[in-house]
């Protein structure tokens, strides 16, 4: 099989196992609430709280590949994850369950930033986008099987079996990367830059879990603002140490590339947006219409359908209007799409929510390829590990602060009604206001030239040639 299709389809195996956990966790949090005796909101911990291991510990991913190989760091990936996942099916507090979620990051921190650089160093730039689409084929079987399934597993059996579902998995994921995946290094690496790590780490904690905590009644308003603060000011601190740091540990000078800061800062906003569809969807059909978590899952699957029949169908879209057109247009629409939401009745055909479902999830899908092939257009192969650990931040903490946001307006909603209850009125307004944030990031597709990514298109206008990044930080931080 030819290398874009076989690495990716290996690597698939491991972003698979982190996508089905992570739907089939968004279906099941009624449940699993239920059963710690939790407020449904306060379960967005276990959500953000994953996402947030992601962003603090994937800068490191880029540097410990290079360092100890490739193949190693991905493997000794996916044990961790598949550790986490068997103690949160062990989990019996709120407490408990967000440590292990916190483990479960760890391991995706290095899992799917490694297995992204292995095919981003093996594959041509030119088949590059087909690369990037075979890779999410299989993975977003996740998404369209754990709906069901989790909501199947939680209706009639019990929610901890679904953390059971990636044992098996994560072993076939180790076999095959023994046997496939290359065991790439770097030489003559750079100095681990520690100090940037605690304060990226610090500093994204902060602002991720601060937010996250407002809202919460467990915790005084002040303790969130606080965290948020410590957040603020050590991101503040580490961007004077990037400044004089050769080799920072997310290096800032890469936003200098045009195409690099449309497809990592504007799909940001985007991402903003998608990331709350998880956690409102389901909460919406099983709060707000009383549905059981199958049927609600029957419902949300289609999302992932749609998604994953468009990764057929990006790279002939992309090579026929450009990156720049498929990036406005399709924002606007797919934007629409998650306004949709705010539509949804108890009373409505179950087949018109699909639908709508459907569709919404094929036009974000040819968001997200755009996008993240995109990021890649003009990075050199030097400063590849540099901008994949730097983009994979950037995404978990976009869609950390959607669910972050998502629940901060379920809270305000119900609290200046003055009850404790969610209604459904309250999701229509989180609904408009996650699809008002992801529109926004259209003003930064719009400042892309005609030809942006034209090389990757594999289009004949004037191709952009290879940018190499600056060696320090400068004005476009």
């Amino acid at each position: 099989m030819r290398t874009e299709r076989l690495v990716p389809l290996i690597v698939a195996c491991a972003l698979f196992m982190e996508q089905l956990d992570s739907t089939v966790i968004a279906t099941s949090l009624p449940a699993i609430a239920a059963d710690l005796h939790e407020d449904p909101i306060s379960l967005k911990l276990a959500l953000t709280s994953y996402l947030l291991s992601l962003a603090v510990f994937i800068p490191a991913s880029g540097w410990f590949a290079d360092r100890f190989g490739s193949r190693t760091v991905f493997r000794a990936a996916i044990v961790i994850f598949t550790t986490g996942s068997l103690l949160c099916g062990l989990a019996h507090s709120l407490p408990d369950f967000v440590l292990y979620r916190i483990l479960q990051g760890m391991g995706g921190a290095m899992m799917v930033p490694v297995g992204r650089l292995v095919i981003l160093r093996t594959v041509p730039k030119e088949d590059i986008v087909s690369a990037l689409a075979w890779l999410t084929i299989p993975a977003l079987m996740g998404p369209v099987i754990g709906p069901p399934l989790g909501g199947f597993i939680t209706t009639y059996f019990d929610w901890r079996y679904i953390f059971f579902l990636n044992i098996p998995i994560g072993l076939i994921g180790v076999l095959l990367a023994t046997r496939f995946i290359p065991d790439i290094r770097e030489e003559n690496l750079p100095p681990f830059d520690f100090k940037g790590m605690a304060l990226s780490g610090v500093g994204l904690a902060g602002l991720v879990f601060g937010f996250a905590l407002l809202g919460q009644h467990a915790v005084a308003s002040w303790i969130a603002f606080a965290v948020i603060a410590v957040g603020a000011v050590a991101m503040y601190f580490y961007i004077g140490h990037a400044r004089v740091t050769d080799r920072p540990i997310l290096d800032l000078a890469l936003l200098k590339i045009p195409t690099f800061f449309a497809g990592v800062v504007g799909a940001s906003l985007f991402r903003i947006g998608i990331g709350a569809l998880p956690f409102l969807l389901p909460l919406m059909l099983q709060l707000g219409f009383g549905l059981s978590p199958f049927a609600s899952g029957m419902i949300t699957f289609a999302a992932a359908a749609g998604a994953m029949t468009m990764k057929f169908t990006a790279a002939p879209i992309i090579r026929t209007f450009g990156f720049r057109r498929v990036l406005v247009v399709n924002c606007v629409i797919a934007s629409a799409f998650i306004a949709a939401g705010a539509l949804f009745r108890p009373g409505m055909p179950y087949l018109a929510m699909v639908a709508i479902l459907l569709l919404g999830g094929f036009f974000r899908s040819l968001q997200f390829t755009s996008t993240n092939a995109l990021s890649y257009a003009d990075i050199s192969n030097e400063a590849m590990s540099r901008a994949t650990s730097f983009a994979s931040v950037a995404q978990q903490v976009s869609i950390s602060t959607g669910v972050a946001v998502a629940a901060l307006v379920l809270d305000g909603t119900r609290r200046w009604r003055g009850d404790g209850t969610i209604h459904l009125s309250d999701f229509n307004v989180a609904f408009t206001v996650v699809a008002l944030i992801a529109v926004c990031s259209v003003f930064f597709f719009l400042r892309l030239p005609e030809d942006a990514g034209a090389a990757l298109a594999r289009r004949r206008e004037k191709p952009a040639a290879p940018a190499e990044p600056p060696g320090e930080m400068g004005s476009a931080a």
